[in-house]
């Protein structure tokens, strides 16, 4: 087994709340964001009472990395609680700031629980499948070889692929199984990382189905914008999740997407949700 992903969160430590990210594991014309996600999450970590487990991210995509150069990342220390912790993370390259995080961690507490009763009738991740990156490439005319997305460490096989003519609106949720494709142990915080790293994950590229388009069509200028990202139970990022996304509205050259993860016994996970720009070139 690989630990691509494990390598993705060694974090190196530069003193005074500053780190150093490794590049990115695949090519492309530039960094995963779920690569941002997981990187600054996991230097938050390091900065943190280990008693406290993140609960709520909220991040902005301000410039494209490049996926060659290591990322330095900035953890200040805005507030610490008796139960909460927050933190901002600032990544940088070059001295240009890409992305910024706020995070917040909290204490495990007993309280009430409730999520609303799920259930899909779906194949399980066993069954005949088609891989994302597989229907991804099927759908890029202009790809030479395999796309660059297979180098992350990720597993993603699409439940209901939108495979109706273009120009016919798909509104239904689109259903995938996701997992971080080696085993990456018990540590709750590389999990949660690892969680981080996988929603970003093909969430923004539905936005255009209500509008009977796809997000590899070449006349369209896209790139996310944000992300939140809410944690409610114990995860486990390398085993599969059933990974649910709606878009919820487009307009002003925006798309706004949700999504919902549920484990093996249809807990629902986390709920992430995430805002892209859409300039469609006719």
């Amino acid at each position: 087994m690989s630990d691509v992903f494990k390598n993705l969160m060694e974090i190196k430590s530069l003193g005074n709340n500053e780190f150093l990210a490794p590049p990115a594991p695949e090519g492309g014309p530039r960094t995963f964001g779920g690569q941002f996600l997981a990187q600054t999450l996991r230097a938050a970590q390091l900065c943190v009472d280990s008693a406290k487990s993140v609960h709520s991210s909220h991040s902005y995509f301000l410039r494209p990395g490049d996926v060659d150069a290591s990322t330095e990342l900035r953890v200040e220390e805005v507030r610490d609680g008796r139960s909460f912790s927050v933190r901002q993370v600032v990544a940088y390259q070059s001295g240009l700031e890409l992305f910024r995080s706020t995070l917040s961690f909290h204490v495990a507490e007993v309280g009430l629980e409730w999520s609303p009763d799920a259930y899909f009738d779906v194949p399980g991740p066993d069954g005949e499948i088609m891989s994302y990156y597989d229907y991804w490439e099927s759908q890029s005319a202009e790809l030479n070889g395999s796309w660059h997305g297979r180098s992350r460490p990720m597993d993603i096989l699409y439940i209901n692929p939108p495979d109706l003519p273009e120009g016919v609106s798909i509104t239904e949720p689109q259903l995938m199984w996701i997992r971080i494709n080696e085993p990456i142990g018990e540590d709750r915080c590389l999990q949660e990382a690892a969680l981080a790293y996988i929603a970003d994950a093909t969430l923004i590229d539905h936005v255009l189905l209500p509008h009977g388009y796809r997000w590899q069509d070449d006349r369209l200028t896209g790139a996310s914008l944000d992300h939140s990202m809410w944690f409610h139970q114990k995860v486990k990022a390398d085993d599969w999740l059933l990974y649910e996304q709606r878009v919820e509205t487009t307009g002003g050259s925006r798309g706004l997407a949700t999504g919902r993860f549920f484990n093996s016994v249809g807990n629902l996970v986390a709920t992430c949700a995430q805002e892209g720009l859409i300039r469609w070139n006719h």
